[in-house]
């Protein structure tokens, strides 16, 4: 997007965006749920991010987003999270909704509520319901599931005036909201979709001095990336696999689009001539599997020496950070460094961790900005399946002119 000397994007380059949109790959999008990326087209996923951008100028340039008068956004978050929760209640003041957390402990589910009972008590005047669930290995992505299917009946039987929209803010499986955004900042930094075709990309795993990280950050930029004919390397230690039919699916990915996945158990091999690296924590897959079992159980004496066995695993492996003479094996030594934050730094938030202090203050505003177009997809997600035609909205939009400031 061009900027005028305000150093806001052009009005006419603005429309311009509106009137290219691709409103016959918006349908797809239309009343659906956003669950999983490998859900979705290309060009689906391309107009979430071209929605995204077109609401991120709109923003920059002053001009009204509130494409709702009134209606609610659910948050119910079953696990921490500063960035998504703050991204989802971004997103939603942006369109104009108010947001309304849902907290279990507060809640009638812990009178042993049903589900389907829960998804539609809270949907009456709702528009969408964000949803983190990424504690449970093959559970989390179900529950949302569970709860689509209990909207569906709802609004089936007329017990609810419309099919509420449930986006997944990470389940145990995808983390959509995360892995869009990553896609978009490096669409931006690079210059254009097309020019990701052949970049090498270093997912790797990181050492870190905590336990039971979910898979979900790893496994959803894999199967996206490799989409866009990216070349996508998978670095772990033997033994910390993600689920296996996963990375099958990211294989899939890369053959249909030109692109490459290979996966290795050398952080030094993943990094060499990479354009990008993105070194990060999670546990193994066979841990989650055990975990999931214990908690379930409700074994704390199970859980607390698996969490043990888990961080003196995790030892053995210290050297697996990323460290100034990694980065120095990259592409012209310039590597662009990413990560989902908090990253655990070396010296800073961690005697040992994933990145070395000097590497990520190098690139600390640029992991901000990526961070930074989560808001915006959330946003774009909520609009493209809330509104019947979303590129008339916008054009109505950007024709009102409503400024968010009065001056």
């Amino acid at each position: 997007m061009n900027a005028n000397a305000t150093g806001r994007p052009d009005d006419n380059r603005l429309q311009e965006s509106v009137e290219n949109f691709d409103a016959a790959a918006a349908k797809e999008l239309s009343g659906k749920d956003f669950l999983l990326t490998w859900e979705k087209s290309d060009p689906a996923l391309r107009t979430v991010l071209q929605a995204a951008s077109i609401l991120r100028d709109m923003r920059a340039a002053g001009i009204g987003t509130e494409a709702f008068s009134n209606g609610l956004a659910v948050s119910l978050f079953r696990d921490n999270s500063t960035r998504t929760r703050f991204s989802f209640s971004s997103a939603a003041n942006l369109l104009g909704l108010a947001v309304q957390d849902l907290d279990e402990t507060r809640s009638q589910i812990a009178h042993g509520e049903t589900v389907r009972e829960t998804a539609t008590m809270i949907s009456f005047l709702a528009e969408v319901v964000g949803i983190r669930d990424d504690i449970f290995l093959g559970a989390g992505h179900e529950y949302m599931v569970e709860v689509g299917h209990a909207l569906d009946e709802g609004f089936r039987e007329g017990a609810l005036p419309q099919r509420t929209t449930v986006v997944n803010l990470q389940c145990d499986r995808d983390h959509p909201t995360q892995s869009m955004a990553d896609l978009a900042h490096l669409i931006e930094y690079f210059g254009g979709v097309e020019n990701l075709k052949g970049k090498k990309l270093a997912m790797t795993w990181a050492y870190s001095p905590s336990y039971g990280k979910p898979l979900s950050v790893p496994q959803g930029i894999i199967t996206l990336l490799t989409r866009f004919g990216m070349d996508v390397s998978l670095a772990h230690p033997k033994g910390y696999n993600l689920i296996p039919d996963i990375e099958t699916l990211a294989a899939e990915h890369a053959s249909e689009s030109g692109g490459s996945f290979v996966c290795t158990d050398s952080m030094a091999g993943a990094f060499e001539n990479a354009d990008i690296v993105y070194p990060k924590s999670w546990a193994p897959f066979s841990v989650m599997q055990r975990r999931t079992e214990l908690l379930r159980e409700k074994n704390t004496a199970a859980l607390a020496d698996l969490e043990q066995e888990c961080l003196e695993n995790n030892r053995a492996f210290t050297d697996w950070e990323c460290t100034e003479d990694l980065m120095k094996t990259t592409r012209n030594g310039s590597a662009l460094y990413m990560h989902c934050l908090p990253a655990d730094i070396t010296g800073v938030s961690c005697e040992r961790g994933e990145v070395a202090q000097s590497v990520f203050e190098r690139y600390r505003l640029d992991t901000y900005r990526e961070a930074g177009w989560k808001p915006y997809v959330i946003a774009a997600m909520i609009l493209l399946s809330r509104t019947p035609d979303p590129q008339k909205t916008l054009k109505t939009l950007i024709v009102q002119n409503k400024r968010r400031v009065a001056g």
